[in-house]
């Protein structure tokens, strides 16, 4: 019987449904996702904590609050190669989530927090779908607090740092092949730290110049939860009811430059140049805490590449009270064609955006965006199961916000 080193491929909790050039869906703030996704040359108050928090510095009022969410509607579907089989996810609905609070302390100096959820999704495939022995399903979540601190220097120049303070959690399951014909399940959560600063930048009256740094983050599980079952009696020793686990992925640094410029009194064009540094995530090693001759420690290869996300965005403002908004951008995968799993479905993907500003009283916004992204139909194959067919998502995300200044 081989080794179930397969079992590790399960532990990209992180990379699974939630990152770029897989799902990096920075949904963190309506403004913001409208004009796809570009948040580096705008000073939208609290709301640029995320995306730059060297802007915050120019928020125009002495206080200012943001809260919202997104419903992610998606789904998979996979093609086998030289047959007529077919599967589909069934995937529940996602709610990511933002809370901005910040104050100007000085007309220079202002402060801030905000909770928000980056890297975070669902995928749930049939039980008995052909994949089921590299996933069935997994549920995670990652949520950023962030306490920030920004200064302008002079009228042009603004910079801002923060603390991200990381809580991550996750559960996948999945089928064991023959002779096990069991059940897998894995738990586990971690606590990490990392950085973001900003450089926000008014050359002219009418041009904005953005720099934002998100830094690498190392998820470290250490002791998670595993657990076999509906294990035939004569295998019971190899596979325990319970055990534990450690492992560590990388969350990949962002480097993310952008250009504003206010063409007319109403229109304004946006681009942004994001740069991911995927090339971290080379390889996945998952610790067993109970090993033995069928249950091993694993390396399991992913080498991923570093990866472009190029997104370009307009804002009108149709009256003093409306504002629209609309987005394009090109997110490519960052996967190695030998190592594509279902657990990662990460394909070139298109998104498009619009987005509405309604401002019924000073000082109160509500916003409303759309993001829909299409995944190109491709081929994929994970080599070490000899597993490939044709993958192509489809993702559908409404969101709504409320902002109030004062």
């Amino acid at each position: 019987m081989r080794k179930l080193s397969l079992l590790a491929l399960l532990i990209s909790f992180v990379a699974a449904s939630s990152f770029a050039g897989g799902y990096q869906v920075r949904l963190q703030g309506q403004k913001q996702t409208g004009i796809g996704l570009i948040g580096t040359p705008f000073a939208f108050g609290a709301s640029s904590m995320f995306y730059n928090p060297g802007s915050l510095s120019f928020m125009p009022n002495k206080a200012d609050f943001s809260i919202g969410a997104s419903g992610i509607f998606s789904k998979v579907v996979f093609q086998a190669n030289n047959s007529d089989y077919q599967a589909r996810t069934d995937n529940p609905t996602s709610t990511p989530f933002y809370f901005y609070g910040a104050y100007k302390v000085t007309d220079d100096l202002s402060v801030g927090v905000s909770v928000n959820t980056p890297y975070g999704s669902s995928s749930a495939w049939d039980d008995n779908w052909d994949g089921r022995y590299l996933v069935q399903n997994i549920s995670l979540a990652a949520i950023y607090i962030q306490p920030t601190i920004a200064y302008k220097i002079g009228d042009k120049l603004g910079i801002g740092a923060g603390l991200d303070i990381v809580s991550g959690s996750v559960e996948i399951n999945k089928a064991l092949p023959d002779p096990v014909n069991g059940e897998f399940n894995m738990i586990g959560s971690t606590i990490a730290f990392g950085f973001n600063v900003g450089i926000f930048y008014k050359a002219t009256e009418k041009l904005n110049i953005g720099i934002d740094y998100r830094s690498k983050i190392d998820m470290k599980v250490e002791n998670g939860d595993t657990k076999f079952t509906k294990i035939p009696s004569s295998l019971g020793d190899y596979f325990p009811s319970s055990g534990n686990f450690d492992a560590t992925l990388p969350l990949p640094a962002n480097l993310d430059i952008g250009l504003s410029y206010q063409v007319t009194e109403k229109l304004m064009l946006a681009f942004e140049f994001d740069y991911v540094f995927w090339g971290v995530y080379d390889s996945l090693i998952v610790d067993f805490k109970e090993n033995n001759e069928l249950l091993a420690d694993s390396r399991s290869p992913r080498e991923y590449s570093n990866s472009v996300i190029l997104r370009l965005g307009g804002q009108y403002n149709i009256s003093d009270k409306i504002i629209a908004r609309v987005g394009v951008y090109y997110d490519p995968t960052p996967t190695n064609e030998k190592y594509f799993s279902p657990e990662t479905v990460s394909l070139d993907q298109i998104g498009w955006t619009v987005g509405l500003s309604i401002m019924p009283v000073k000082g109160l916004s509500i916003d409303l965006s759309y993001l829909q992204l299409s995944g190109n139909e491709s081929v994929k194959m994970y080599e070490p199961d000899n597993f490939g067919g044709t993958y192509k998502s489809m993702a559908f995300i409404p969101g709504l916000g409320v902002s109030y200044s004062f």
